[in-house]
């Protein structure tokens, strides 16, 4: 009988020091010794790659792309042959293998590249032999043999698509935290972890702020109908898992962005706005457009950017925070979470919709506030009421 295949990743936290490496080795031989194959996904000690980074900048504040490649990847590199060193001493056969040694092509997009195939000729052959397998993430070749780097989350992206390439069973996130929660538990202190979520909903809590997993490591394993397990390094919970296209609550969620910037022009500018946006290859949050105002809101890294090129043109800008409430029932609340919130004295600046999501945009000064009595009016008490009704059945 075919053992299973799972493929596990480690972020930077849980590989930061020589202890939790070992710690994260332990992990490992559990699992393998319950009769599964492994390939083990690592990303960089955890402030390596800003380190790699700064010594960079040192040199040329804007680094030539493909050397940046070269030296950000060592970061990953370290880690993985420090974990198979570990496992190889407690008596377990492992091999580390580069994004290239394991067979992962990119396109030729330097800082921020795309995988476009993987090669697992040399990954099955080490599994073949009883070996665990430890990738290096974040990092892959191009047509030319160059190394190149996937972007921030890379390392996510990386397992997911290994696992894909592999028809892995189970793609597995280890983390600092012990699964997917109803909302940041640092803002919203009764945020409730989810034992399952789908698919669908944990793409749009990704795209809308949600920090857990990267949206393009979502995305991938939804379009390979990969389950993802999001569990903590440092605890035996089963965390959360990731499957199905069905959407299985009404309301999840909550995703909160908070370094926003409301771009606001004449009416006349708005289109030219927009395309510049476009032009620059800037991700648009959101468009407004009322009677009042003209604009659109973006990350604050990205007003730097259009800023340079579009501002004599800007009539205002100001900083906003997006509150985000996700599930198949989302878009029908807007209504009542904007009347809950003014009741308590709390502007909308403005609000959109989608088929699954209800997004408020508010000053920064008032989004963790407002996450609050959202999350207590649209989850806890939801939650209460179905608790009650089971009670009633019985």
């Amino acid at each position: 009988m075919k053992k299973p295949l799972h493929v596990l990743k480690f972020g930077g936290t849980s590989v930061g020091t020589i202890e939790r490496i070992k710690m994260v080795a332990e992990r490992v031989v559990q699992i393998k010794e319950s009769g599964i194959n492994l390939v083990v996904v690592v990303s960089a000690m955890s402030g390596e790659t800003n380190r790699l980074m700064s010594l960079a900048k040192e040199i040329d504040a804007v680094p030539d792309a493909r050397e940046l490649d070269v030296l950000l990847s060592a970061g990953e590199q370290v880690s993985m042959s420090l974990l198979s060193m570990t496992l190889n001493n407690m008596g377990y056969k492992a091999s580390s293998l580069t994004g290239g040694q394991a067979g992962i092509y990119t396109d030729n997009l330097h800082n921020d590249a795309t995988i476009r195939n993987i090669k697992t000729d040399s990954i099955n052959e080490l599994l073949s032999d009883d070996q665990i397998v430890i990738v290096a993430g974040f990092q892959g070749i191009n047509e030319n043999g160059d190394i190149t780097t996937l972007g921030r989350g890379g390392s996510d992206t990386t397992a997911v698509a290994i696992a894909g390439a592999l028809q892995a069973d189970e793609c597995q996130i280890f983390t600092d935290v012990d699964g997917i929660y109803t909302c940041d538990p640092r803002i919203v202190g009764d945020a409730k972890k989810l034992n399952i979520i789908d698919f669908p909903n944990m793409e749009e809590m990704a795209r809308k702020g949600a920090k857990v997993l990267h949206l393009p490591c979502v995305v991938e394993a939804k379009g390979k109908s990969i389950p993802l397990r999001v569990r903590s390094s440092f605890s035996e919970d089963s965390g959360t898992l990731v499957k199905g296209s069905e959407c299985l609550h009404g309301v999840c969620g909550i995703a909160i962005q908070k370094d926003l910037v409301f771009i606001h022009v004449d009416k006349l500018e708005f289109d030219g706005l927009v395309k510049q946006c476009r032009l620059l290859g800037i991700q648009v949050w959101t468009v407004i457009e009322d009677t009042n105002r003209q604009g659109v809101v973006v990350k604050q890294e990205s007003f730097d950017k259009i800023a340079l090129v579009f501002g004599d043109k800007i009539r205002n800008s100001e900083q906003v925070s997006s509150l985000t409430c996700v599930g198949s029932k989302a878009e029908g609340i807007v209504q009542h979470s904007t009347e809950i919130l003014s009741e308590n004295a709390i502007e909308i600046f403005a609000s959109t919709t989608g088929q699954q999501f209800s997004m408020l945009l508010l000053k920064l000064e008032v989004v963790e506030r407002a996450a609050n009595i959202i999350h207590e009016t649209f989850i806890v008490a939801r939650d209460l009421v179905e608790k009650q009704d089971k009670l009633a059945v019985i």
